[in-house]
């Protein structure tokens, strides 16, 4: 039954916005609040306060010295942008890239890019207008003058930036801004992207409202949400249950949609409405049953496409539904979110670059045996060049927000418990540094996760104190153990698990979570291999062309070369009968190709009547498919180890042929 409360005193904003923990006395337990009145369950931690270890940090690192940390120096829409008194876009590029680069340069301790990021934030502060508005009022690529939409990501940049920095200016140019935005808003209400993307907004208004001490934010965020399309209200009644046709407007959009899945979530801590707190998984589940992927992630190319394997997916979408699951697990505190959110860090985010991050694809397929420009493609309504791995392929607003993907995750590992405790909601190697009762705590998590099952938590103190904890036990974990000393527990899947940790000086958790092998069901009847949060993919060997020279970097195309068109024998019920599983060493990078840590070894059978249609593989045949071709050995590999693959697999007939 939904519920609608008043607007929020100050004082419950500072209890529940999205930084609440932070401003409070280290270590207190939430404000008292006033009967009725939402809560989150946990608190996202200040930029800088986990930092990422281990092959993590690699992958950060490996990002500052591709694309990330070099698009000002070469690509015009940064180098030459509008937002610094340049000639190119002044419009979303800036702000999507300052969205990832400032947590990125912050996370390395890297002075150069830092640097970089406040020369971009010094211009920007320092032109404000006099009326509030950042950054160019309309552009020469059209754009119109006050249009809302590239202010939502430059407020959460300049947001991250003031965390890591400190800059006095931030807080009262954000502020001036937001009444900016509130007049343009009365003037004209939101449209287009802006309608669409208010959450994106509502985010920063919270936290403004909680570092500002200032209310008013909050009600610029509601007048933002009246104006706003409801996607709650879309998926009560989803109509958009097939390929998108015909109608292609910004309600099939993907990355709206990955944006979207926030919608409802964030709308809660304004209302207090109780129907838009859970309303994420009814998203995710119609998502799912209509458009999804074994990857955990939907396809959209550029608008929702269906289940059909060969369909992409956007990466825009992957990084913005990343950034989506991130807060929702803060405000809702629900283990799925975490195994959600691993699932596409893990997979989907790292499979659709080029493993130096030199180049990436707009489009990704599950099923990605080629990536050419010539021919016909079976996309909705991308270009041809969408799954080409380069600069800027069909449209440049991936090269500009890719960035956000990896530095969010990292920081949001660990957030802050209600109680003043830690809580671990995905697993990666990371360094957390907070006040736990007031006094300075560092947790160090030791893991090769996910490739391994074994994650180990040594907590550190100079002074004696309890730590709260809370760990998230994936639900695909059945029989995970927690060890504290010499006691050990078996604890619940699908879970956070509680416990309270003493530490004098130095104490250590050891969990455990142990994976079986499950088949995914897709299209067709299709198969997918998981294990933990991977998906397993047939690495197709591919030949790669150099298509373009840009000026830093270069554009590529891929084709096949070896075969890829199979089908496996497997046992539906008792998947772990049929795949046998092998560990590698795990390399500083391990989701380069090259070296994969993790192989599961199936039996298969070509099917030659499966080719490629429409510039991809044709969709799955149906199973149980037959085939007289020899039985081979195949190894699947880790999906964000591939570039061209195959991961949805029809199975053949009890008979094995």
């Amino acid at each position: 039954m939904n519920r609608t409360i008043a607007p929020l005193s100050l004082t419950v904003i500072l209890a529940i916005a999205s930084q609440g923990a932070s401003a409070q006395p280290s270590g207190a337990a939430n404000p008292s609040r006033p009967a009725g009145i939402p809560a989150i369950a946990f608190h996202p931690l200040p930029l800088g306060s986990v930092k990422p270890a281990g092959w993590l940090r690699e992958q950060l690192r490996i990002q500052a010295a591709g694309l990330g940390g070099h698009l000002d120096e070469f690509w015009l829409d940064i180098k030459d942008s509008a937002w610094i008194g340049g000639k190119s876009e002044g419009w979303e590029r800036v702000p999507y890239w300052l969205d990832g680069l400032v947590p990125l340069a912050y996370l390395l301790d890297d002075a150069a890019l830092q640097a970089k990021a406040k020369r971009f934030i010094d211009y920007i502060l320092d032109h404000q207008h006099p009326d509030g508005w950042l950054g160019p009022i309309g552009d020469t690529a059209g754009h119109q003058p006050y249009d809302a939409w590239p202010l939502f990501p430059l407020l959460k940049a300049l947001a991250q930036y003031q965390e890591a920095t400190g800059d006095p200016r931030v807080i009262p140019a954000m502020l001036k801004c937001a009444r900016r935005i509130e007049k343009a808003m009365d003037d004209r209400p939101l449209y287009s992207w802006a309608r669409m993307r208010v959450a994106d907004f509502a985010v920063p208004m919270l936290w403004l409202a909680l570092k500002s001490r200032e209310a008013w934010p909050m009600d610029v965020a509601r007048k933002a949400y009246a104006q706003s399309h409801d996607w709650k209200a879309q998926f009560d009644d989803f109509k958009f249950t097939g390929r998108t046709r015909d109608k292609f407007d910004l309600d099939t959009h993907g990355v709206n949609t990955g944006m979207a899945l926030k919608y409802a979530g964030i709308r809660y801590l304004l209302t207090g409405a109780e129907a838009d707190r859970d309303a994420i998984f009814p998203m995710l589940e119609k998502l799912d049953r209509y458009h999804g992927q074994a990857t955990g992630i939907f396809t959209c190319d550029e608008h929702l496409a269906g289940r059909n394997p060969s369909q992409g997916t956007e990466l825009c979408t992957v990084v913005e539904a990343m950034y989506s699951l991130e807060l929702l697990a803060a405000v809702v505190g629900d283990a799925r979110l975490g195994d959600r959110l691993e699932k596409l860090a893990f997979n989907a985010l790292p499979a659709t670059f080029k493993k130096d991050m030199t180049a990436h694809q707009y489009d990704q397929q599950a099923n990605q045996v080629l990536c050419v420009k010539e021919g016909d493609h079976l996309y909705v309504n991308n270009g041809p060049d969408s799954n080409l791995y380069g600069l800027e392929p069909n449209f440049g607003c991936c090269t500009a927000n890719f960035h956000q993907g990896w530095p969010k995750f990292a920081s949001s590992l660990w957030m802050r418990s209600a109680d003043g405790g830690l809580a671990a909601v995905a697993y990666a190697p990371c360094v957390v540094e907070a006040k736990v009762k007031g006094k300075p705590v560092r947790l160090e998590v030791r893991t090769d996760y996910p490739f391994r099952d074994l994650v180990e938590i040594v907590a550190t103190a100079s002074e004696p104190v309890d730590v709260p904890l809370r760990l998230r036990i994936p639900a695909w974990a059945n029989g995970a153990r927690v060890a504290v000393g010499d006691a050990t527990s078996t604890v619940a899947s699908g879970t956070f698990h509680e416990l309270t940790l003493a530490v004098a000086k130095e104490a250590k958790v050891t969990l455990r979570l142990p994976a079986e092998p499950r088949l995914y069901h897709g299209f067709n009847d299709s198969v997918a291999v998981e294990r933990g949060p991977l998906v397993f993919a047939l690495p197709v060997r591919g030949e790669w062309k150099k298509v373009k020279d840009n000026p830093q970097f270069a554009d590529w195309e891929v084709r096949p070369a070896s075969p890829w068109n199979y089908a496996l024998e497997i046992d539906r019920v008792h998947p772990e009968k049929s795949i046998a599983f092998e560990d590698r060493p795990v390399q500083a990078s391990p989701f380069a190709t090259e070296a994969p840590a993790l192989i599961a070894r199936v039996k298969g059978r070509r099917l030659p009547g499966w080719v490629i249609e429409r510039g991809a593989a044709a969709a799955p045949p149906s199973s149980p498919a037959r085939s007289d071709a020899a039985e081979e050995e195949l190894s699947l590999v880790p999906y964000g180890c591939t570039d061209l693959r195959v991961t949805e697999f029809p199975t053949l007939d009890g008979s094995g042929r």
